[in-house]
């Protein structure tokens, strides 16, 4: 059987207003109403809701157990009328966020309590992609924003149909552990030298684009991480060199358990932007679209600690 909402409800009056009476008065409804609305419910459920024994009518135990259980049915009935409501009024049911895996969700952290203020229906779902993993999504339906690198669209379909804007840059910096054996060398690093080396790198996540790789070497060996975290804790390690991103290894610079190297390539740098699909955006990836317009990500170190180029 379905529980009727209506009786729950008219229960948990009955507890908050203490009576049958004062429930009835509420409702403007004679008191034999709100009885035999009650004596249905028990019959529906074959079970005694309130003991009638004593002065005055008291819950049983299953009576108690059908009002605990049947608040938080009637809660749940509450925010999906709300969210229901929201929807139809521009608000969209659940709004899925990409990450490129250079953006720390740390950093989202000030952007998702801007967002609460709204106090919107709207459920945030946030995933992390590495490098064209992250374009996938959203060219692919499974993300509504994207925010990270804007990578050279050249490879994908085309990017008629979205919205990009720039939101900052990024860095990288070519670093080892000081106890790695490129951390010895002098002068700015060839390509040939740092061939000898295995490098670290970060495996692209798309299931169906074309991977992409950035700073390898011909026939260099590689160990292949899954993100860039994992790619900063092998450097740390001393497992592999190659580039990171600079927003990832301030501290570790700062503590000396990193060194930047000079390279004869130039310094790495990259735009930081967010994408959605154009058409009809609902009122939250709205207010995101917005809102990111007015930041400006820095993930770049300081001048003097890049050295020459």
């Amino acid at each position: 059987m379905t529980l009727p909402l209506d009786s729950l409800a008219l229960i948990e009056l009955i507890e908050t207003r203490g009576s049958f009476a004062a429930a009835a008065m509420a409702l403007n409804k004679a008191p034999s109403a709100i009885t035999y609305q009650l004596r249905q419910l028990e019959e529906q459920l074959d079970v005694l809701i309130y003991d009638r024994s004593g002065h005055k009518a008291k819950l049983t135990p299953a009576g108690r157990a059908l009002l605990d259980e049947g608040r938080k049915l009637l809660q749940l009935s509450e925010s999906v009328e709300k969210r229901v409501k929201a929807v139809a009024c521009g608000w969209e049911a659940e709004l899925r966020i990409v990450l490129d895996s250079i953006v720390p969700f740390e950093d989202t952290i000030p952007w998702i309590e801007a967002f609460d203020q709204l106090n919107s229906p709207t459920r945030l779902r946030i995933s992390t992609e590495v490098l064209s993993g992250s374009w996938e999504a959203l060219y692919s339906g499974r993300a509504d924003l994207l925010i990270g690198s804007r990578l050279d669209q050249g490879q994908f379909a085309t990017t008629t149909g979205l919205n990009i804007q720039n939101i900052g840059h990024s860095t990288f910096v070519f670093a080892v552990a000081p106890h790695h054996p490129l951390a010895r060398a002098e002068g700015p690093l060839c390509s040939e030298e740092i061939a000898q080396h295995r490098a670290v790198a970060v495996g692209d996540t798309s299931r169906t684009f074309k991977p992409m790789t950035f700073g390898l070497q011909t026939g260099q060996a590689v160990l292949t991480v899954p993100t860039l975290r994992a790619k900063v804790q092998a450097h740390l390690a001393g497992l592999g060199c190659g580039w990171l991103p600079w927003n990832l290894i301030a501290d570790h610079v700062a503590a000396g358990k990193l060194l930047i190297k000079p390279t004869e390539d130039p310094i790495r740098q990259g735009t930081l932007c967010c994408a959605w699909h154009r058409g009809n955006t609902g009122n939250a990836l709205t207010w995101w679209a917005e809102h990111l317009a007015r930041v400006k990500l820095d993930y770049s170190p300081p001048p003097q600690l890049l050295g020459p180029a």
